[in-house]
């Protein structure tokens, strides 16, 4: 069995704080896109993207 999809918080080398949304194959489907002065701030961004997302609507961008 694959392993399941995981959120993971790292520090970067500017000593940021950042998540990433991994899928069973390793592949990284979301990042945070911002650094987090503290891990608690990097988990309450992914908190603030799992409450999110049964709301999200998609939409489709034309070219400008």
């Amino acid at each position: 069995m694959p392993p399941a999809p995981r959120f993971e918080v790292y520090q970067d080398n500017a000593d940021e704080w950042r998540w990433r949304l991994v899928v069973a194959n390793g592949n990284i489907i979301a990042d945070s896109g911002e650094g987090y002065a503290s891990k608690q701030g990097a988990k309450r961004g992914i908190e603030s993207v799992k409450s999110s997302v049964p709301a999200a609507a998609v939409v489709t961008k034309e070219e400008e």
